[in-house]
């Protein structure tokens, strides 16, 4: 239990962390390249009011940007833009024929190249956006579709480096926190580990010396039954000596169960056991009036502990008989899908919330508080069920769809 806490608290750990750079690095993505995109439509604007080229004046100091009053958007640039933006534009007809190429504001495309970049874009049928690493701008010009293209690839491949470093910073940061987190966690945990351990070995031991008391009072009770006879202090005293010992095997038993040791596994027939477990209980399902039914594929096979999967399907079924309602209904199944093995118990009810499901397999936890004297129960059953299930690498749970019913499933891998 302390080992999933431990993965638990370094996987929250890491996931948030995760989220948060997502969130910082993303958020300043999207800013850094709407950026990029914005810069480069404003140029464009700039080249479609003038036809595809920059409004400069016979010398650089006499240059539109910095006359009075300046053209619209100038102020987002410097006098030196149109020396340092490299762009072409294609004039077209309606069909899509060319009439004019003007590549003299870049040496990176040719000619033909232009052409073939102009046409791809006409026939896409969009006014804005990338071709590669050129950002385009189609508009209608009379009869004329005009295309400019603005080299944008220093920029974009700025905008690639900060993916890439980034990515980078985030990666080496998750992998530096996840080796801090694993040194840390074990020192964070520790305060609950070892009170966990002390109170399981708390429970071992006191499980073990209450059974020397309690073997010695029961048998006083036999002996002075013999000297004495029979009545119902002595026959009191026995009850509930049998009932302490049971309970303090459930406990010693569920301690042994969480500690999970690694005993040996062999493949054992889980359809004989379970036809067999099920046998046994049919005549006591019948003395309370109870029906009791099983669906069991046959010759199925499965790598465990047989005992602790056969005192599984006793929980299962005990537990079904004790609390199910007067003349109520219970029903076992076993089969296999893929790779799995499916094991449930149904059985009807008086009554059973949905609230109280999250608690079935808590220690000591009673749904029906009202039937404790009657089933003589602890509570301890399906905390023993779950423990058996979760030292086989399994799944358990419990559910209910009317409220008047309850479904306990586990499942197995096939080892």
């Amino acid at each position: 239990m302390i080992r999933k806490l431990r993965i638990k608290l370094i996987l929250a750990s890491m996931l948030s962390l995760l989220l948060v750079l997502t969130v910082i690095f993303g958020a300043a993505g999207i800013l850094n390249y709407k950026k990029i995109v914005t810069d480069a439509d404003s140029i464009l604007e700039i080249l479609e009011e003038n036809d595809g080229s920059f409004p400069l004046g016979k010398r650089p100091e006499e240059d539109q940007f910095i006359n009075d009053p300046p053209p619209k958007d100038s102020h987002r640039f410097s006098p030196e833009l149109p020396y340092e933006s490299r762009y072409f534009s294609v004039f077209l007809s309606q069909d899509g024929e060319v009439l004019s190429v003007n590549t003299g504001k870049i040496a990176a495309v040719d000619t033909e190249t232009a052409i073939d970049y102009a046409q791809a874009v006409f026939h896409t049928g969009n006014s804005r956006g990338f071709f590669g690493d050129y950002r385009y701008t189609s508009y209608s010009a009379g009869n004329e579709t005009h295309i400019i293209f603005l080299d944008y690839g220093r920029e974009m491949n700025s905008f690639r480096t900060y993916l890439f470093t980034s990515t980078g910073v985030c990666v080496t940061g998750l992998l530096a926190v996840l080796l801090l987190l694993i040194f840390l966690s074990g020192r964070i945990v520790k305060p609950f580990s070892e009170s966990y351990e002390k109170q399981k070995q708390f429970i071992t031991d006191a499980g073990h010396e209450l059974k020397t008391p309690l073997t010695i009072i029961d048998a006083d009770a036999e002996v002075l039954s013999m000297d004495i006879g029979e009545n119902e202090w002595l026959n009191d005293i026995r009850t509930q000596t049998k009932r302490l010992a049971e309970l303090t095997n459930s406990l010693i038993l569920l301690s042994r169960m969480e500690e999970q040791p690694q005993t040996e596994k062999i493949e054992f027939p889980i359809s004989d056991i379970a036809e067999e477990t099920v046998e046994a209980f049919q005549a006591l399902a019948r003395t309370r009036s109870k029906t009791l039914c099983s669906h069991i594929q046959p010759m199925l096979s499965m790598r465990g502990d047989e005992k602790s999967i056969r005192q599984l399907i006793s929980i299962l079924l005990d537990n079904a008989i004790k609390y199910s309602d007067d003349g109520g209904k219970i029903e076992f199944s076993l089969k296999k899908q893929k790779n799995t093995i499916y094991l449930s118990v149904f059985n009807t009810a008086d009554s059973i919330s949905r609230e109280s499901l999250v608690h079935l397999f808590d220690r000591f936890y009673r749904a029906d508080k009202s039937r404790n004297s009657k089933t003589g129960g602890y509570g301890l059953g399906l905390s023993i069920a779950s423990a058996i299930v979760h030292a086989h690498k399994g799944k358990i749970t419990a559910g209910t769809q009317d409220e008047k019913s309850l479904l306990i499933a586990a499942s197995f891998p096939i080892w």
